[in-house]
């Protein structure tokens, strides 16, 4: 059986860290294979609301650092539903002397931004939530971002500790971030820490705590890698069908968290290859993949598309640890069920995840509800190549992450068809 083998737009996560750094940095940086979608649009342009140059008219940036040096914005920043992209700036805004304001669409004013305020008044910066909720629109007015410990809750959100930690090197002394209680997503974290130590800045971490030198990054070029996140639908297409797919940019130790979504299709049945020129994924064929209990808490954002490759397999899928879900664009908790069980799978909310039975023999098309949530709908688009007539309230909700999704989505499904012939 021939792999349909493809190239996948660069990382999320990763474009947005090398997006802050190399603004930061002093000097040009190229970035090569960023991902090009509503969410880094809408961080470029709050960047170059900060003064910073860049040119992003190409399938690779340059970037043209002031050393720092940023100076506030005219006007309020509009980060639509971009949440990682609106607590970055957040901080960002931190290192101007005077005033930000940051807002966005109407979730964005249900998305949990206190923890992140309070870090930053701990570093001498006036900021608030401009409605008194702790969400956004934001106030931040700052005489510039000085050094000092900081606690810091990251219970609902790792980009709070994400955002502090990529300004961090340019507050006015070293800084030391303790926790306060757990960290969600840790792996996230990693790839902030990576993209920093690869513009230069190596943050040291003891128990619960991260040290941050002064220092500045260096501008470079940098390759992003594969976004894992949108690699797992084709990664779960390959289980669910029985067919093989390859991404050929995905390395064999990718720095995103979410790469670990291809061990789980291994403890469910497919074999999965990793190499330097790829890494394959192939499904056990129809009826074999096996229902697994697995905390997810480590990789929230591909829960929801595990969750649907558990309807087609036999017995009953435990997704657990992933509260933090309920607090993205949607609560995607919420959503997956109703969804699931609208298509005919036996699905229930746990507090903290989901639970999925399956195998029936009762799935049917229906319309499923996007929630303007751009997880849901390619998730569901994996459902799509076993059961008939599922359609999409608004199939174009994927440009927040991936613009081109259907149309590698539609040569998937090409080469599944030829296969079967």
């Amino acid at each position: 059986m021939t792999p349909f083998e493809i190239e996948l737009p660069g990382s999320k996560s990763i474009t947005q860290r090398a997006l802050v750094t190399s603004a930061l940095a002093k000097g040009t940086s190229h970035l090569l294979s960023p991902l090009d979608s509503e969410d880094t649009r809408l961080l470029r342009e709050a960047i170059r609301a900060f003064g910073i140059k860049m040119e992003d008219d190409s399938s690779s940036w340059l970037v043209h650092g002031n050393g720092g040096k940023v100076k506030c914005p005219e006007h309020e920043i509009f980060m639509g539903n971009n949440g990682t992209g609106i607590r970055f700036m957040m901080s960002f805004g931190a290192l101007c002397k005077g005033t930000t304001i940051l807002g966005g669409v109407k979730r964005m004013e249900e998305r949990p931004a206190e923890p992140l305020l309070a870090g930053l008044r701990q570093l001498g910066v006036d900021a608030k939530s401009i409605k008194g909720t702790g969400c956004p629109p934001v106030w931040i007015n700052s005489p510039g971002l000085r050094g000092g410990r900081v606690l810091l809750s990251a219970s609902i959100s790792s980009q709070f500790l994400s955002s502090l930690l990529l300004v961090a090197p340019y507050a006015s002394s070293p800084v030391t971030i303790e926790l306060d209680g757990k960290l969600v997503s840790r792996p996230y974290v990693d790839i902030t820490l990576k993209v920093m130590a690869d513009f230069g800045i190596e943050v040291e971490e003891e128990e619960n705590c991260f040290l941050v030198p002064n220092g500045q990054y260096s501008a470079r070029t940098y390759t992003v890698e594969a976004d894992a996140s949108s690699a797992s639908y084709f990664f779960a297409a390959a289980a669910i069908t029985g067919t093989s797919v390859k991404v050929t940019n995905m390395p064999p130790r990718p720095i995103q968290g979410d790469a670990a979504f291809v061990d789980l299709l291994e403890r469910m049945g497919c074999v999965v290859q990793r190499t330097n020129d790829g890494t394959l994924v192939k499904g056990p064929g129809q009826g074999k993949l096996r229902g697994i209990e697995v905390d997810m808490s480590k990789w929230p954002d591909v829960a929801p598309t595990l969750a649907v490759v558990a309807a087609f397999s036999t017995g009953e899928t435990v997704i657990t640890n992933v509260g933090h879900l309920r607090v993205k664009e949607t609560d995607r908790i919420s959503a997956m069920v109703s969804e699931l069980r609208k298509i005919g799978c036996e699905a229930y909310e746990l507090p903290d995840g989901l639970r999925i039975k399956g195998m029936s023999k009762n799935l049917k098309g229906a319309c499923i509800n996007t929630y303007e949530d751009h997880r849901i709908a390619m998730c569901f688009a994996i459902a799509s190549l076993l059961v008939k007539d599922i359609t999409f309230d608004d199939p174009s909700v994927v440009r927040k992450s991936f613009p081109r999704f259907w149309d590698y989505w539609n040569m998937l499904k090409e080469h599944i068809t030829k296969e079967e012939q």
